[in-house]
């Protein structure tokens, strides 16, 4: 077979080799979505992820309206109409404290951190907020105001420790009597409320604590003319994400703790607002900050990253023996090269099965192993010496290396991963650089050219 025949085929079954390699993505996606499947039932009976917002205070209220109107004989009729709404006030002061511990709960090979523990909302509201919102025609029932805490679903509330509103207990009820907070496409009516009379001369403050558990992230709404919250946690790896970084934090091996500050001014949600009977869901949509509890290391998500890389695999091992075979002049059959492939090709199966059952380093260092070793041997009957196996041993293990370093630096993956196509084009380029690629053949067809 020619060069050109021999480099011809080969590029055809670096092209089939993308076929494998796609089956295999598509067999860490599913394997991913199963695993999701498998943290949202045990998370479905533990509570899922927690989202509170509040508290809130709503105040009933009465409009009242003189309508005219003018009868057949020019008598003027007057009609009284009374349309009842609300006035939803936010907290003057807010400050939120919670603590979390964590766990690990498993089905199967599958495993979701999931956390309980408190939180405590302190803070008041301010009659005068409520009297601001108040027009000429409307009448607010302050004795009858109601205490709502809004929350993203209610397995996350597990039950009340301590209530004070003005020195006094609060007896909640689930439920938030219509009240519905939205995010984007999602919408919650979930929560608990409790009877507060809102007080002319006193303080309004409030005390609550309640017992709270959930999985994954944990999220809060602040809200209020000021807040603060801090949250604690023995968990070593969280990521904050959401519309809110904290403003100090510290996490290290036996946990974290981190802190918020807001003002009023850069949220979204107004110190004060009136709904309607008819509709008691805001006309606004909230951000929230967020605490993320994953894992340090999320094989599934370097899986992905690893197969990325598979087309260098099937490369560099085909370019490493038609080297041989050009400069060694040593005839490797196409179905050696079709082999050499396809031991790469299962390097990312192994990786997969055995990620997840064993940390992820493990399981990559012991697939690497196995395929340098079975490469190494196969090299060496292949070329018949081990004088020159060893070097397609040592070409694969630095491959493996190389990918393995590329995959624990994200932010530099590219860059790394360029320089390495580089510096792999550049030997190449090197080693071949006083090669005759026409051969003698074409070297007779030059001659007859001239």
């Amino acid at each position: 077979m020619s060069r050109g025949a021999k480099i011809f085929l080969l590029f055809v079954l670096i092209l089939l080799f993308l076929i494998p390699k796609q089956m295999i993505w598509n067999l860490i996606r599913e394997r991913s979505r199963r695993a999701v499947e498998v943290e949202r039932e045990i998370m479905r009976a533990w509570g899922e992820d927690f989202t509170v917002m509040g508290p809130l205070l709503r105040v009933p209220c009465l409009e009242i309206n003189e309508i005219k109107t003018v009868m057949e004989n020019k008598e003027e009729k007057i009609e009284i109409r009374e349309t009842g709404f609300f006035i939803y006030l936010t907290p003057e002061e807010l400050y939120g404290n919670t603590n979390l511990e964590t766990q690990i709960k498993t089905r199967g090979i599958f495993s979701v951190p999931l956390y309980s523990g408190s939180m405590r909302l302190r803070g008041k509201f301010s009659y005068e907020q409520m009297l601001g919102e108040l027009k000429e025609n409307q009448k607010a029932f302050p004795e009858k105001a109601e205490l709502i805490i809004s929350l993203a679903n209610m397995n996350g509330i597990k039950g009340v420790k301590n209530t004070e509103w003005n020195g006094q207990a609060l007896r909640f009820l689930p439920g938030t009597n219509g009240f519905s907070m939205s995010s984007g496409s999602k919408k919650s009516n979930s929560g608990i409320h409790s009877t507060a009379a809102l007080e002319m001369n006193g303080g309004n403050n409030f005390d609550i604590e309640f017992n709270i558990q959930g999985g994954k992230s944990f999220r809060m709404v602040p809200i209020g003319q000021s807040s603060s919250f801090t949250i604690e946690s023995d968990w070593s790896t969280p990521s904050f994400q959401g519309a809110y970084l904290p403003v100090s934090h510290t996490i290290g091996e036996e946990g974290f703790k981190a802190h918020w500050e807001f003002s009023y001014l850069s949220q979204a949600i107004p110190l004060a607002w009136q709904e309607r009977n008819d509709n008691n869901q805001a006309g606004f949509y909230y951000s929230d900050f967020e605490v993320n509890f994953f894992e340090a290391v999320d094989h599934y998500a370097m899986n992905t990253r690893a197969v990325k890389y598979a087309i260098l695999f099937i490369i560099i091992p085909f370019l490493g023996f038609l080297l041989f075979e050009l400069l060694l002049r040593k005839n490797i059959h196409p179905v050696q090269y079709l082999l050499a492939g396809t031991g790469n090709i299962i390097f990312y199966l192994l990786l997969l099965s055995l990620s997840e059952h064993i940390a992820f380093a493990g399981a990559y260092f012991i697939s690497a192993l196995a395929i340098v070793l079975m490469t190494s041997l196969y090299s060496r009957s292949i070329l018949g010496a081990w004088g020159k196996s060893w070097i397609m041993g040592a070409v694969t293990a630095f491959l493996y290396a190389f990918l393995f370093f590329t995959l624990q630096s994200e932010d530099w993956a590219l860059l790394i991963g360029s320089v390495g196509a580089f510096g792999i084009t550049g030997i190449v380029m090197f080693l071949t650089r006083k090669l005759d690629w026409w051969g003698s053949s074409g070297e007779k067809k030059a001659e007859a050219e001239n």
